[in-house]
């Protein structure tokens, strides 16, 4: 977790270091959630790259283990809840998953022993199984095909007992603030700090500067600050 008042103060201090213009709470937390969530998205396209090099290179390796650690901070396990109209399980009660790992399938709840991986499959795939007598799905090896926030699971008599590993989004973050003598100070109690890696401060701030550089116009913050987290990511993947 990154300090988001410490973000806020580094960010003034360069903003301010040639009289380029004061950055107001209002605007940092506009851009301090915009760069939280491009670093986060980011998280992701990395991981599908270094999964897909070839061998057995320890620094991939170490990279893979540095954005695991980096995103098991957002990794969530919630229960679902079956929705009757759409004989299907709902996603929309998880108000703050990115992504949907593992759906798991509790065979107690049918009377069996065990946990069992639901496996996902496309609709046209669905289709083909069911009509196998052989690889058809069954309590033991269930099959789920996904519509928008709903999780359908074959056989279609599981209407209870599946969970989901999931991803969630970052909170939103807040500088929140007390005006005392016309000055905004800092206001702990109703703030909210970054959820990312403690890694990713300095590459918050830069990112910060440049969207601050582009929103006042400001060709030069915003050269500075894209460089500076050029960089810093740079020198993490070495």
């Amino acid at each position: 977790m990154v300090s988001v008042d410490t973000v806020y103060q580094r960010v003034l201090a360069l903003a301010n270091k040639e009289q380029r213009g004061y950055i107001t709470p209002q605007e940092f937390n506009l851009f301090a959630n915009q760069a939280q969530m491009d670093i986060f998205d980011q998280y992701f396209y990395d991981i599908n790259q270094f999964g897909r090099v070839n061998g057995n290179s320890t620094d991939h390796s170490d990279m893979l283990n540095l954005l695991e650690e980096k995103v098991s901070n957002f990794r969530r396990t919630s229960s679902l809840s079956f929705n009757n109209t759409m004989n299907a399980f709902t996603l929309s009660t998880l108000t703050d998953f990115y992504s949907v790992g593992t759906v798991i399938y509790d065979r107690s709840a049918s009377g069996g022993v065990g946990k069992v991986e639901v496996e996902h499959i496309n609709h046209n795939e669905q289709l083909l199984l069911e009509s196998s007598s052989l690889a058809a799905p069954s309590f033991s090896r269930p099959i789920y095909t996904r519509e928008n926030n709903n999780i359908k699971i074959f056989p279609l008599t599981i209407t209870s007992g599946v969970s989901c590993k999931y991803i969630k989004y970052p909170t939103p973050v807040n500088w929140s603030y007390i005006v005392v003598k016309e000055k905004a100070l800092y206001n702990g109690t109703d703030s909210a700090n970054f959820e990312l890696h403690n890694s990713e401060e300095n590459n918050l701030v830069y990112k910060i500067l440049a969207l601050a550089g582009i929103s006042i116009e400001d060709p030069t913050l915003y050269q500075s600050g894209q460089a500076q987290e050029i960089k810093s990511i740079q020198q993490e993947k070495k």
